[in-house]
């Protein structure tokens, strides 16, 4: 049973704590943002800075309140220790498939099943407590690391495309039906 102590519920699984962002956060928020990996799967600018940070989790809250949608921080049970972001996103764009479960994580923590197991928890929280009937992730053909994370978690490659956001490279788009 999910808590709520606002419109963004605290989640917890095995080895996971998903909450909502916190402003102690932008620090460790940026620097998971700041490698170049992240960067590189997320289209990010160099020019991204804390402020970017601080400016994608007030998004995330504030998708929260507005589409009961929105990214969790993620935090390691066992240590406390802040790991990225995973969730449920639905931006405002005209071409967006539907509701995407996503995750970024430092690449300190990947390759250890974190973002499997926090995709598992939205995909189970969009189905149940939000009783979505579909889910998509928007992944670039060449990330392998996070298609391999869509097939664990039951998701299948609908179609390759363009989309307004990224007119420079299409996306997978994957799904899965409830």
């Amino acid at each position: 049973m999910p808590i709520r102590s606002g419109p963004c519920p605290t989640l917890e699984t095995e080895r996971l704590i998903l909450r909502p962002f916190r402003d102690e956060d932008v620090d460790d928020y940026f620097g998971v943002l700041d490698t170049s990996e992240v960067r590189r799967w997320l289209h990010l600018p160099a020019g991204l800075n804390r402020s970017n940070a601080w400016q994608q989790m007030a998004v995330f809250l504030g998708e929260w309140a507005l589409r009961g949608t929105g990214q969790w921080a993620l935090e390691e049970r066992s240590s406390g220790a802040f790991l990225g972001r995973a969730g449920l996103y639905r931006p405002e764009y005209p071409d967006w498939p539907g509701v995407e479960v996503g995750w970024t994580l430092h690449p300190d923590h990947w390759g250890r099943g974190y973002a499997t197991e926090a995709g598992a928890e939205a995909i189970r929280y969009a189905f149940e407590d939000l009783d979505l009937d579909r889910i998509y992730s928007c992944i670039l053909p060449e990330n392998e690391a996070s298609q391999a994370v869509a097939v664990r978690l039951g998701m299948e490659l609908l179609e390759e495309r363009t989309m307004d956001f990224f007119p420079s490279a299409p996306h997978g788009i994957w799904s899965r039906a409830r």
